[in-house]
């Protein structure tokens, strides 16, 4: 009765007023300050590609594989792993550290399959959402528990590599390592930077297949790297997305970071199944850092979970789901290897043919990068003003650093792009 006697009063007195001086449109104006944000370099290049009318228009941009055809793939393990999730397991939450199983045959691909780091359980691992959310819970680790810390980030880098530790409020630093002139790694540079950065640093990585130069060290410059790292005392934090992606062999892409066990390092590692499964739009990713021992390791991987809490509680269980099913099983994991193979292999033979086709036009330039370079991207040296001649003359998309994905480049278009790239450069 009471309620029903509150209702009655307020139907007949109408709508409350503003309070006193409230000007009437103070709700509407709460956020007229905000902005625009500016649109992503990489996410604005398929923008604009799909906004132009034209029937030429090639997307050279695009972060993800493509077949010849120029389409989206889904791998064949990937369907057979769903066919047995159809149907048989549910969907309740994982924990916050994520799929046990996905964990464990995520360390083994990083670490090998009978690594004596993982038999000790001296690894801190939780599963994070692809690369990006492994490397921005690592961030936060890193500011929470060495907030004096900074990170030293690669000179060029993954455009979100910043944004992530820069959200996460820890000071950036860079390091040497692209050599424009040469179109490859300014080896002399990045050891000098590694000399001269503070003892005990944090270095971000990439493990294999830069991006976005395509451009990586020679094993043995990996193990100058580590021999230099020991002495200063560096901690290394590999972001490794293309595993295999690169190579179309996982081991020889893990390289980089056997060298590092085997010096004796500690390390971190960022893994992603987006690229070298195809599994982008389902975050599948992995966190691990490696520890002193078993007991440190239990309390790190507690931290992450803590971190990973207010962040979005739980990671996905349909993604995580897949990947564990195919590297566990035999017979699939045999086929995920072939077609990750096939997959490095086309984005190679691609980049043989655009060099081909480029030297076969009498470029004036050398384009024996395009083939020295490795994984989807291509730094292709271009500047600034002949990437905005190819999209305006010829509809060819690329972000304006000339970075070129190679998923992009097809049999059908590859000529097509020769031609443009010969003829805005030719001049040079």
């Amino acid at each position: 009765m009471a309620l029903h006697r509150a209702a009655s009063a307020i139907r007949r007195r109408g709508p409350l007023p503003l309070l006193a001086g409230a000007p009437a449109r103070a709700m509407a104006s709460l956020f007229g300050h905000v902005e625009p944000a500016p649109k992503d370099p990489i996410l604005g290049v398929t923008e604009a590609f799909l906004a132009d009318p034209s029937p030429d228009k090639v997307n050279v941009g695009v972060g993800a594989y493509r077949d010849d055809n120029g389409k989206p793939v889904v791998l064949d393990c990937v369907r057979e792993a769903e066919r047995r999730i159809a149907g048989n397991l549910n969907m309740e939450y994982l924990p916050m550290g994520g799929s046990i199983k996905m964990i464990e045959e995520s360390l083994k691909l990083a670490y090998g399959e009978d690594s004596e780091f993982i038999k000790d359980k001296r690894i801190a691992a939780v599963q994070a959402l692809s690369g990006t959310g492994a490397c921005r819970l690592f961030a936060d680790f890193q500011k929470h528990f060495l907030p004096d810390s900074q990170i030293y980030i690669p000179t060029p880098t993954w455009s979100n590599h910043h944004n992530i530790w820069r959200d996460a409020q820890v000071p950036q630093r860079t390091f040497s390592y692209y050599h424009p002139e040469s179109r490859g790694l300014d080896f002399a540079g990045l050891m000098d930077d590694i000399k001269n950065a503070p003892n005990g640093s944090f270095f971000l990585l990439h493990a294999c297949a830069h991006n976005p130069t395509g451009v990586d060290p020679t094993e043995e410059q990996w193990r100058e790297i580590s021999y230099q790292f020991k002495l200063k005392n560096h901690f290394p934090f590999f972001d490794m997305a293309y595993q295999g992606f690169a190579s179309g062999d996982p081991e020889r892409d893990a390289k980089a970071i056997r060298i590092f066990l085997e010096d004796g390092h500690q390390i971190g590692c960022a893994q992603s199944y987006a690229k070298n499964m195809g599994l982008y739009g389902q975050r599948a990713g992995c966190l691990s850092i490696l520890c002193e021992d078993e007991m440190q390791a239990v309390a790190v991987k507690s931290q992450l979970q803590q971190i990973a809490r207010p962040m979005y509680s739980n990671p996905p269980v349909h993604g995580a789901l897949v990947v564990s099913i195919i590297l566990n099983d035999p017979e699939l994991k045999s086929l995920w290897l072939t077609e990750v193979k096939g997959m490095a292999d086309r984005i190679i033979g691609m980049r043989k043919a655009l060099r081909g086709n480029l030297e076969s036009l009498g470029s004036p330039l050398s384009w024996e990068h395009v083939t020295n370079q490795i994984g989807m991207f291509c730094y292709s040296g271009m500047t600034l003003e002949q990437v905005d001649r190819l999209t305006n003359e010829y509809h060819i998309y690329m972000t304006r650093n000339g970075r070129i994905s190679m998923a992009g480049v097809t049999t059908g278009n590859v000529a097509y792009l020769a031609n443009a790239i010969h003829d805005v450069t030719k001049s040079n």
